[in-house]
């Protein structure tokens, strides 16, 4: 049976050992690396750039800091992985691309990365990503597709666009990592590597110094091991102060299962997985109705032309395209150039269906606490699966299509492990209304309890 490496620490308990003098940020930051630098591992393709040296100086400072008591937060120490999207200062965000290989250098870290650096986390390298993050695969031409840890010699892709975040977090490489998230780039890896990703409600944690790809549904957030570990990150991306989520009693929780396209082709692994954690969050004495959802019908609808990623990511391509044609992967070109299609009035119905549908939604989800389905309707393929360019477009939108469509309804949402120890890796998404950030934490952590009680810290 394919095995998964075995658990990793939760960003709550490095601060512990860290605290106590357990271990110290040099281990830690040594052990990452070691795991990077493994020639037999997926080191090489889940970072563009690894900052050995600096990630080394950054932990003995940090580690001194620590003995005198002057640690800027207690996470300071922790190597993360940083999505090849964010500006460091100081670096070329290429955005997995060759096309921006010889961009300017970053003058200022995003703002979401300029709050990890204040909390004091290390920045291990830049984690591997779709070029310009238009896609679900996770595949990348320019630079490798790492291997999704699940079955390893079968090579099944990551999960993307933050491929090398999932993997890197997955395998120890770092001990949590930033993420973007546009239509499931946090969820969708998250899910095929058995981790956890959570994406905020969009206007929660600001997208400046970071490539967009969708203005109007870029969000920042995490992948980690736990719900716990991303409600910390997130809050750190939020400028706010990291704090335990509320216990969320799971007895009478209302919980709202879509029947409408998201239960879809699901694959035996998914449908028996998302089959046996319903049942144990039925038997936790959480209440759970399936019922249609028929707003989702609106979103399904509104994909023509490329829909609002097509035309805001042409808008920003455009210019690159007409000097960088041919370094583009003809992939991600060809999404891109969808949106050339739209014309003024064309994406501005989009945008006012797109506030209808949102509207919609709310009303009809008013009574439930979440909504909660699979992330993906099946488990990651194997690479040779999407060589063809129609198996690459089939398989890319059905394994985005249920996370996509809660980014253009504004919500937040988070992707839990829901498989047994040793199955294929699948996910849980658990969705809340827009601004529902922390609530929806909180219900997650009780359903994660519920669904991988070892994975509670």
């Amino acid at each position: 049976m394919p095995e998964m490496p075995r658990r990793q620490p939760t960003l709550s308990s490095l601060a512990r050992d860290l605290a106590t003098g357990a271990t110290t940020s040099r281990k830690i930051v040594e052990d990452c690396l070691a795991r990077i630098e493994d020639p037999a591992g997926e080191g090489a393709r889940t970072f563009i750039k690894v900052h050995a040296d600096r990630a080394r100086a950054a932990a003995d400072a940090m580690d001194g800091l620590r003995r005198v008591g002057a640690a800027p937060s207690p996470y300071a120490g922790i190597p993360v992985a940083i999505k090849d999207l964010a500006d460091i200062a100081g670096e070329v965000t290429a955005a997995g691309s060759r096309a921006l290989a010889d961009a300017p250098l970053a003058t200022h870290d995003a703002p979401s990365v300029a709050r990890l650096r204040r909390a004091g986390f290390i920045f291990i390298g830049r984690a591997n990503m779709t070029e310009f993050a238009y896609s679900g695969l996770g595949i990348n031409p320019h630079y490798g597709t790492p291997a999704s840890p699940w079955a390893r010699n079968e090579r099944r892709v990551p999960g993307g666009s933050s491929s090398g975040s999932g993997v890197a977090v997955a395998d120890g490489m770092a001990h949590g990592a930033l993420g973007t998230d546009t239509g499931g780039s946090c969820r969708v890896p998250a899910s095929f590597n058995g981790v956890t990703g959570w994406k905020p409600t969009a206007r929660r944690v600001p997208i400046d110094g970071v490539v967009p790809l969708a203005t109007s549904l870029d969000s920042i957030g995490p992948i980690a091991r736990t719900v716990d570990c991303c409600a910390i990150m997130d809050a750190i991306f939020a400028a706010e102060a990291p704090a335990p989520l509320a216990k969320v009693p799971l007895e009478g929780l209302r919980l709202l299962v879509p029947e409408t396209i998201v239960l879809d082709s699901l694959d035996a692994h998914v449908a028996a997985a998302f089959d046996a954690a319903l049942r144990r969050i039925s038997d936790a004495g959480a209440v759970v109705t399936r019922a249609p959802l028929p707003v989702l019908k609106r979103i399904a609808e509104m994909t023509d032309k490329g829909g609002i990623s097509g035309a805001e990511s042409y808008a920003w391509h455009r210019e690159l395209i007409a000097r960088r044609r041919e370094q583009y992967d003809p992939r991600v070109l060809m999404r891109i150039m969808r949106g050339a299609e739209q014309d003024a009035a064309f994406y501005i119905g989009l945008l006012e269906r797109r506030a209808a549908a949102i509207k919609a939604y709310n009303e009809a989800t008013a009574d439930f606490d979440a909504v909660i389905m699979p992330t993906t309707a099946i488990i990651a393929p194997r690479i040779d699966e999407v060589a063809s360019e129609a198996d690459y477009t089939r398989i890319n939108l059905l394994i985005l299509r249920n996370p996509m469509m809660f980014n253009i309804l504004d919500c937040c949402g988070i992707s839990i492990p829901m498989h047994r120890a040793g199955d294929a890796p699948t996910g849980l998404m658990v969705i809340g209304q827009g601004g529902t950030d922390r609530r929806t934490l909180a219900i997650s952590a009780a359903l994660e309890g519920i669904l991988q009680p070892a994975s509670a810290d």
